[in-house]
């Protein structure tokens, strides 16, 4: 009980300290159907266009003439088809590896290694294609799309259930296809006479007739994916049939979960479920979902990042994610509580997030004029304001402790919180202008400091502990 109550009053402390202000800036524009963003380790943003083309996106918003890759002789598009994903090889430093999503002049899934040219890093080499994967799509939708590295190194793909709807050929249970799947291949150690490997955990590895490369399955339309890159979290926001969006999260070492897929759409059973639907207890179900349903003004979610930079502390360990209909950006914490933050005037397909942990959000709603913005958090919550020159902190970098001085009014409680969000110290009920915090205990990295004075004023600053 004792643990409980210091947990009820951390998270409480925490909410106070940052209120959950989220907003859109506009950053770039001129985009032809953009629907995925992604960085390279560098200060470049690369925005992969729907019809074949991968364009860079340099810091101070401009877009360089020349495309970074042009294959749209080889993509069908457009509707749910296209060129769908782009992820940059690890060691993109060294090797110069990017593997892209895309829907054949067929409209079947197309997965493919390319290479950058070794002359100019603002170019690639349209016929360095090697492919890696891929599968016959029975409908135009339902063609998932996102691809992402792990933080194990391997590469995860998402596929939706191959279209229609209703799944009517129940693929996203049958782990003999890879439709309805989050597949999972190790693209540097290929084997048995693929451009691609099977790592030995997979859950169906060595099982035939299942297929090896499936990570999960039960998913219908898996737009986008993502890994926090603090946890190693695997969220993902899964497109519901036409009432129930779903986000789902994973650890990142929990294999062949089953999403539940048609047999349930997020956590409410899919009138249309096959008679041989697996027990409920075999069945993982959403952290979060949201209503889609006739009135709501919902449609389609979009799968976003956990918010790891440092601009927003109030934003840090939320999980973002978005509406294509409504404009609607909403979070969710690491407790699967879900905050709507309101509709804005944009049609959301994708997020993409900088080196520096800064989000974006790829708005087509000016299609094909689409339009990329930052999001943007209050640093110091809705009723903060920060008072930057009464309060000394020091030293700072610090070992093992840290002093506070205010020159002016009282200390009367400070908080230590992580990046992921959660309170690590705190003390309340002082009254004081001077005291000492001990972080000897702490993990070398940044924190955020918030201290709270008499008048209920706040000071929030960053902390380094090394």
């Amino acid at each position: 009980m004792k643990q409980l109550l210091v947990c009820i009053c951390a998270l409480a402390l925490f909410s106070n300290a940052v209120a959950q202000t989220v907003n859109v800036e506009s950053f770039a524009s001129g985009f032809d159907n953009p629907v995925n963003i992604q960085n390279a380790g560098d200060d470049r943003l690369f925005v992969v266009e729907q019809n074949g083309i991968i364009k860079i996106l340099t810091p101070d918003g401009t877009t360089n003439t020349t495309p970074f890759l042009d294959i749209s002789s080889r993509v069908s598009c457009c509707g749910e088809r296209g060129l769908l994903g782009l992820a940059f090889h690890p060691d993109y430093a060294t090797n110069g590896f990017f593997y892209i999503n895309y829907t054949d002049t067929g409209g079947d899934t197309q997965v493919s290694r390319f290479s950058v040219d070794p002359a100019d890093p603002n170019i690639a080499l349209s016929g360095s294609e090697l492919p890696i994967l891929d599968y016959e799509q029975p409908f135009g939708n339902h063609n998932g799309g996102c691809l992402a590295f792990g933080p194990d190194g391997f590469l995860y793909i998402s596929s939706g259930d191959g279209g229609s709807g209703g799944d009517p050929g129940n693929r996203a249970q049958n782990t003999e296809l890879l439709l309805g799947k989050l597949l999972r291949l190790d693209v540097d150690n290929p084997s048995g006479g693929n451009n691609y490997g099977i790592p030995a955990d997979n859950p169906f590895a060595g099982d035939l007739p299942n297929r090896p490369e499936i990570w999960a399955y039960g998913l219908r339309n898996p737009w986008k994916f993502s890994f926090d890159s603090v946890t190693d979290d695997l969220w993902i926001g899964d497109v519901g049939q036409g009432d129930v969006e779903e986000i789902d999260r994973a650890e990142i070492d929990e294999a062949g979960l089953n999403y539940g897929w048609k047999c349930y759409e997020g956590s409410v059973p899919f009138p249309g479920a096959p008679t041989s639907c697996p027990p409920v207890s075999d069945l993982t179900f959403p952290i979060a979902e949201y209503s889609s349903s006739t009135g709501s003004g919902n449609c389609s979610i979009t799968g976003g990042n956990v918010y790891r930079g440092s601009r927003y502390p109030n934003l840090v360990g939320l999980y973002f994610f978005a509406d294509v209909c409504s404009g609607l950006i909403g979070t969710v914490d690491q407790a699967g509580t879900l905050t709507e933050h309101g509709t804005f005037n944009g049609s959301w397909v994708s997020f993409g997030e900088d080196t520096t942990g800064q989000l974006y959000i790829v708005n087509r709603q000016e299609e094909p004029n689409g339009t990329i913005h930052k999001i943007v958090g209050d640093v110091l919550g809705t009723n903060d304001f920060e008072l930057p020159n009464t309060l000394l902190v020091y030293p700072n970098p610090t070992e093992n402790s840290v002093h506070l001085e205010l020159q002016t009014g009282t200390i009367t409680q400070y908080a230590v919180m992580d990046m992921k969000g959660s309170v690590v110290i705190h003390n309340k009920g002082l009254d004081t202008t001077q005291t000492t915090i001990n972080v000897a205990n702490l993990v070398n990295g940044i924190y955020i400091l918030k201290i709270t004075t008499e008048t209920n004023r706040t000071i929030i600053k960053k902390l380094l502990v090394n």
